[in-house]
């Protein structure tokens, strides 16, 4: 199924700029940077893009203003983020169709992902007065023991074009009630929402009396991202990409013995055991592994599904898969996107052609859509192949919506073929055996950051801390006690006695 004609690109131009007007951005325009839009794959118009000079200002400033914003009271620095919050209501709408207009997301994600923004907002808001230390037992009398929290110093952000404004929220929010500092590099595919979320947070920051440059925005290629990596002023680095720019990350930071915060790559299971309730499943599946054109690091990718069941559930998906409708992300009918680029959609095909080589059936999907109408954007369908081992194209991830489709006899096979890959994101399983789920939660089920029960792979909320292991990176962002993650911790004792004891009974003088 096919939605409404796609805008034309200068239709999707002025949609922009109105967005922007509405926002109060005022466009940086040039020609070292164009904004583009995945709808009809054309430029929007160029901007311009940060030196090795602004990059190098934009780190000193707010080293600077780090020095002032450590020292304001946790609770006032949640009241610039509480002020983002209400901006962010006021504007979602904009905001959403900078989002569409950029990464190509349907209408119901786009809104999902700004409201996902104030979500984190809220969370960082409560979060400003519970930073919390400990008191310790001490083991000498008339001596007090404690943890104690501070700010870290500045975070450098490195955000990838699928969550362009969500996951900016995610580490932001949290490190400005840390006490931290902000520099934050977008991608190269979402320099528009980009500008606008710098923009409110400007305003925010002027409305409470915060420091401007607890917060810098710097548009450009991965040369500023290398100047934040190699910087020894920026204190952690927190990015978002794949398991390739990863290790070159990693070990960057780790050479001046700075910090990072890594969440990468994503090769995300599901097993379908033969008590799971297929009304339930299918379409958590189907959303897991074709929403946002299967371009979420969530994204469902690999499906491994009891022998006894597998033939009604490919049935129910194959026909599931060719109802999708795919188009214009602006038709509120429509559930399939564009890939970011055909780039992307080049990738695709080279994925489905070495799986094919390898024994693997496609069952549904695969086409391309919309090239006469948009011959440099890349609209595809999602597709479902059938494998019956796991290659190694099934071991790598490939950024588009494609899902194999797996079988398995007994638990313990399933398990071992869902950790069987360099991954470890997301998770879920599809039972009504509660022997089975707990088994898949315990330390011997998923070896993932996420897993789930009855639900699908992708959709994490707020609340949990976000991440994933292996070749995921170790990271954690968002909700739990992810926010330890921008701060520093200190051990402080304290001897209110008139007598000097040493630790372990040491006796000395």
């Amino acid at each position: 199924m096919t939605s409404t004609p796609l805008p034309t690109t200068d239709e999707l131009r002025a949609r922009a700029r109105t967005s922007l007007r509405n926002i109060g951005v005022d466009v940086p325009e040039g020609d070292a940077l164009h904004a583009r839009t995945p709808l009809t794959g054309e430029h929007l118009f160029g901007l311009r893009a940060a030196t090795g000079a602004d990059t190098e200002e934009a780190i000193a400033t707010t080293r600077t203003a780090f020095l002032i914003w450590r020292t304001t009271p946790a609770p006032c620095r949640g009241e610039l983020v509480r002020r983002l919050g209400e901006l962010l209501r006021v504007h979602k709408g904009d905001l959403a169709d900078l989002v569409t207009i950029e990464a190509g997301k349907i209408r119901s994600e786009a809104l999902g992902e700004i409201q996902e923004m104030i979500d984190i907002c809220d969370f960082a808001v409560g979060l400003s007065r519970q930073l919390y230390g400990r008191t310790i037992a001490s083991e000498r009398p008339g001596h007090r023991l404690a943890e104690t929290w501070h700010p870290l110093g500045v975070v450098g952000v490195i955000s990838a074009f699928n969550f362009p404004a969500a996951v900016w929220s995610w580490n932001t929010a949290v490190a400005l009630v840390c006490g931290d500092t902000v520099v934050w590099k977008p991608s190269e595919f979402t320099p528009l929402i980009s500008l606008a979320c710098d923009h409110l947070l400007a305003r925010a920051a002027e409305d409470v009396g915060a420091p401007r440059d607890v917060h810098r925005l710097l548009l450009g290629d991965r040369a500023v991202g290398g100047q934040l990596v190699d910087d020894p002023r920026v204190a952690l680095v927190s990015a978002t990409g794949s398991t390739r720019m990863g290790r070159e990350v990693g070990p960057r930071v780790a050479a001046r013995f700075g910090r990072s915060l890594l969440e990468l790559g994503g090769n995300n299971a599901a097993i379908v055991a033969p008590s799971a309730d297929l009304d339930l499943a299918v379409p958590a599946i189907v959303f897991a592994a074709a929403g946002t054109a299967g371009q979420r690091c969530t994204t469902l990718r690999r499906l491994i599904v009891h022998r006894d069941i597998a033939d009604p559930l490919i049935e129910r998906l194959t026909g599931a898969y060719t109802k999708l409708p795919i188009g214009n992300p602006f038709d509120d009918t429509t559930l399939v996107g564009p890939l970011i680029s055909t780039t992307a959609l080049d990738a695709m095909h080279h994925a489905l052609t070495r799986v094919q080589a390898q024994g693997g059936k496609i069952l549904a999907g695969g086409n391309r859509r919309l090239a006469e109408a948009a011959p440099a954007a890349a609209y595809t369908e999602p597709v479902l192949v059938r494998v019956a081992e796991q290659t190694d194209v099934v071991r790598e991830e490939t950024f588009a919506p494609i899902l194999y489709v797996l079988t398995y006899d007994t638990l313990d096979e399933a398990i071992a073929l869902h950790n069987d890959v360099p991954q470890g994101l997301s998770s879920s399983i599809f039972t009504r055996d509660q022997q089975e789920a707990e088994i898949f939660l315990s330390a011997a089920g998923s070896d993932c950051g996420i897993a789930n029960v009855n639900i699908g792979t992708s959709g994490a909320e707020i609340g949990g801390a976000f991440g994933g292991e292996k070749d995921t990176g170790g990271g954690r962002e968002s909700g739990s006690d992810a926010w330890k993650s921008y701060m520093r911790s200190a051990t402080n004792t304290v001897n209110y006695s008139s007598e000097l004891s040493l630790a372990q009974g040491v006796s000395f003088l």
